[in-house]
């Protein structure tokens, strides 16, 4: 039912949020980390109703960090600390999970998250479908800019590793052989196209 896969959906994002929260609390300066508050689904067998879901009230003013669509920009989200703390949570769950889930309709009061989606690629990801169009993940791709809790998470920039994508495969078709020469001799280099890849998809 759509209560159950609500309640899935955020408490797997929340999953996702706790461990974030372990990764960036510990770093100087990071200060307080956003949290997915749980959805609890009750059975009340006497009532016209019998499921409904449970949780918290927020009080406070509601906001929404991240849009569905991704063309409205919220400046609250690019502004404020918690906004910019979501951006970042996202671009975590998208570099862990190699591109193929995202966390979307980040919303909630100050640090405290609700009512989220989630998007994953056609063929879900760990045996997981998410509730949000896979164009969500090509948005946020290009549409995401890295801020300073990106940096000190040591997330890879999204955009640069466009620009290096279109070099790599226009100096690829000029010169085949040099650049199986090189993957030869470096390889180091050989886990960036990997990279290339999975954020392809």
């Amino acid at each position: 039912s759509v209560l159950i896969q609500e309640c899935h959906v955020q408490n797997t994002a929340r999953e996702y949020a706790k461990l974030y929260a372990a990764e960036a609390e510990p770093l100087e300066g990071f200060g307080e980390v956003p949290e997915i508050i749980p959805i609890f689904l009750i059975h009340r067998p006497a009532n016209n109703i019998p499921y409904a879901t449970v949780e918290e009230e927020l009080v406070g003013e509601f906001v929404k960090y991240s849009v569905k669509d991704g063309k409205e920009v919220n400046f609250l989200r690019r502004d404020s600390e918690a906004g910019q703390k979501c951006c970042t949570f996202q671009h975590w769950v998208y570099e862990k999970t190699n591109g193929n889930l995202l966390v979307t309709d980040l919303q909630g009061v100050g640090m405290k998250l609700t009512d989220v989606g989630i998007a994953t690629l056609a063929k879900g990801y760990k045996g997981f479908k998410g509730n949000c169009s896979f164009s969500f993940i090509e948005q946020f791709r290009a549409l995401h800019q890295c801020n300073k809790y990106c940096e000190m998470l040591g997330l890879k920039s999204l955009r640069t590793t466009h620009q290096k994508q279109r070099k790599a495969t226009s100096t690829k078709s000029k010169n085949l052989p040099n650049s199986s020469t090189i993957k030869k001799m470096m390889p180091k280099k050989a886990r960036e196209p990997r990279d290339f890849i999975s954020s392809e998809h």
